[in-house]
């Protein structure tokens, strides 16, 4: 298989009182479906991978701008695919302009990282002051339903969310695959699945970050598997467990909450999320 270099290019802006997207650019293996619109306020765009997978060597690249007042989410049509390297490193690079009072949900589906893979992921997002971010990062390490474990290969993942000259957040993780990685508490801890949720806008009181405990409780994910963090400008969540599934749905659920209670909006799932 040989190595390709995927891109898309989107810019949002306001139009006749709704988000549109205006500008649109993407190369093969990257393909980006037609838009849809649950709310005038909102367009839901989805980018479909045609090759089925990256190897080593492929790279995709991302460029997008939210224009002033708009509101996006982003997601991906199907898990992607990480395949065995061929000894060079598969990567995606991404960078994301958010203007004043425009909203991103960057929702991609899961990736399924599989046994001797190499791989790196970078997301640079800019914030300008009012506006805000829902991200998520969902990974499964090898094909678990197969009895494939991670023992080889490496994943690095680098996201860093910036206003102005200020950090609001930066996140770095590696992870080498090998038997100690699997065990080890600071790395998978015998769990094949990690999940990051991020909420990045307006600071949340602590009694709002207790609701959110006891709904994870509510999700059966006990301490072991889950934890809520409160940033400075928004909070994080985070999962190690056995489920992607078990993931996303404890994210939905405080996606909902965080929405209805800084956004003032009511949220539409993508209808190509299988759930």
């Amino acid at each position: 298989m040989s190595e390709c270099h995927g891109q898309v290019q989107l810019e949002y802006a306001q139009r006749r009182g709704r988000t549109e997207l205006v500008k649109q650019y993407s190369c093969a293996p990257s393909l980006v479906q037609r838009s849809f619109y649950p709310t005038p306020s909102t367009c839901q765009t989805v980018i479909l991978h045609t090759a089925g997978g990256m190897v080593g060597g492929d790279r995709l690249t991302h460029d997008i701008i939210l224009g002033t007042n708009t509101q996006a989410l982003i997601t991906t049509a199907t898990a992607g695919k990480i395949y065995r390297t061929n000894g060079s490193t598969a990567s995606q690079t991404t960078k994301i302009s958010i203007a004043s009072q425009a909203h991103l949900d960057w929702m991609p589906q899961e990736n399924i990282i599989f046994n001797q893979a190499v791989y790196q992921q970078h997301l640079h997002i800019d914030l300008e002051p009012g506006a805000s971010l829902i991200l998520w990062e969902l990974t499964r390490w090898g094909r678990s339903a197969r009895g494939e474990k991670f023992l080889q290969g490496s994943w690095r993942s680098h996201t860093e969310v910036w206003q102005g000259k200020q950090p609001l957040w930066i996140d770095r993780q590696y992870l080498q695959g090998n038997a100690t990685t699997l065990a080890s508490p600071h790395g998978l801890a015998h769990q094949p699945v990690l999940g990051t949720m991020v909420w990045l806008g307006k600071p949340i009181s602590p009694e709002f970050r207790e609701e959110l405990y006891q709904q994870k409780h509510q999700h059966q994910i006990p301490d072991a598997l889950g934890g809520i963090s409160r940033l400075t400008q928004g909070l994080i969540c985070r999962y190690r467990g056995g489920s992607t599934a078990q993931a996303r749905h404890w994210f939905m659920a405080v996606w909902h909450q965080v929405c209805e209670k800084y956004l003032q909006r009511q949220n539409h799932l993508p209808g190509v999320w299988r759930l």
